[in-house]
């Protein structure tokens, strides 16, 4: 029997929101027949309801692949703890330091070394670096997951980034030092005075026929490095985004067209980036439609989700359910999980965050 459930933990008590998803697919009569797949772990306390989880309810302390989408804190924090407390097959992450060699000569400091950089590297991502040095000494398989990368034989396919567009994207990050094109200061002021301008929060008012979601929105180079991956089984498709933003989404639509992936319809999507309306636009949203959307935000987070963004989806057809303090899970011919009930869809909201 070809059983799937997908679980997406409620991560964050304050304004902050975090990623932890777990997903197990196979014959779950037979142990050996089920495959465990984690991607992002959240901070530590959700790190530690994902192990509990994964020995409690998929009844095993075994994980094949684990996936580190991006090295923020609230994606990779738990992920040390799952690596810890579980025995994990492969481990998918980025290793920005082992870039140094073909990025150097982009930056303006010319004293910078390979070595030198290296270390400034592993040093601004510390949390992935201890991740790394983690599944090294557990001695799990370690894979940078750039397009084309594929487990099982492509059940799942990274779409997005490409290592030229990734690298690119390294070059640009706050957390390199500074490029020809741009000093570090500039760089640093300009999202200092973007962070500040949008602390205040106003509200305008929205119908169903008019859309205020535009196609400005713009993220950070980290969360646009996120691995965007592609779960297809038993002739559906799940689509995993991490916290990727609009031309990062564009890029992995035209990876899969290039290689003949249709993802012009998916009937599981994770909605980038909690929900933000600076990750997604309308023109993304009609190039992968979906029939289901799952957002992960915390529950105080004044700004996630953007009713803008949930209210594009529900206008779509597409039923959107929020984790906000609940844990969601999404299951194909498998029984109702105890203490768990129906979740009620993401309603369309009069008034959105401006």
């Amino acid at each position: 029997m070809n059983q799937l459930e997908i679980d997406m933990l409620s991560v964050g008590e304050g304004e902050k929101s975090g990623d932890a998803i777990a997903y197990r697919f196979g014959d779950f009569s037979d142990k050996k027949n089920q495959y465990i797949v984690v991607i992002d772990g959240g901070s530590k306390t959700s790190g530690e309801q994902l192990v509990n989880m994964i020995k409690e309810h998929y009844g095993t302390t075994y994980v094949d692949l684990i996936i580190s989408t991006h090295p923020d804190s609230d994606h990779t924090s738990g992920l040390r703890v799952v690596m810890e407390e579980l025995s994990v097959g492969q481990l998918w992450m980025h290793l920005p330091w082992e870039h140094s060699e073909r990025i150097r000569n982009l930056f303006h400091d010319g004293r910078i070394t390979d070595e030198s950089l290296k270390e400034r590297l592993r040093k601004a991502y510390r949390y992935a670096y201890e991740l790394e040095q983690l599944a090294i000494e557990n001695e799990v398989e370690i894979i940078e997951p750039f397009a084309g990368t594929k487990f099982l034989d492509g059940i799942i396919e990274v779409l997005g980034p490409t290592e030229e567009y990734y690298e690119s994207l390294l070059v640009d990050s706050a957390k390199s030092p500074e490029t020809k094109s741009e000093s570090m200061s500039e760089s640093f002021l300009g999202r200092a005075f973007t962070s500040v301008k949008s602390a205040v929060l106003n509200w305008v008012e929205e119908t169903f026929d008019v859309e205020l979601l535009d196609e400005t929105g713009e993220t950070s180079a980290e969360n646009n490095s996120s691995v965007i991956s592609l779960f297809q089984f038993d002739n559906r498709k799940y689509l995993f985004t991490g916290d990727a933003g609009i031309p990062a989404l564009q890029s992995a639509i035209e990876y899969a067209e290039d290689n003949y992936i249709d993802i012009s319809k998916v009937d599981w999507k994770q909605v980038p980036h909690h929900g933000s309306h600076r990750n997604i636009s309308p023109q993304i949203m009609d190039a992968i439609k979906t029939d289901v959307a799952y957002v992960s935000a915390s529950e105080k987070a004044p700004k996630h989700p953007s009713f803008k963004v949930t209210n594009a989806y529900i206008r779509r057809g597409t039923r959107v359910y929020t984790t906000e303090g609940s844990s969601l899970i999404y299951r194909r011919n498998v029984p109702f999980r105890e203490g768990y009930s129906d979740a009620t869809p993401y309603p369309f909201k009069n008034k959105v965050q401006e």
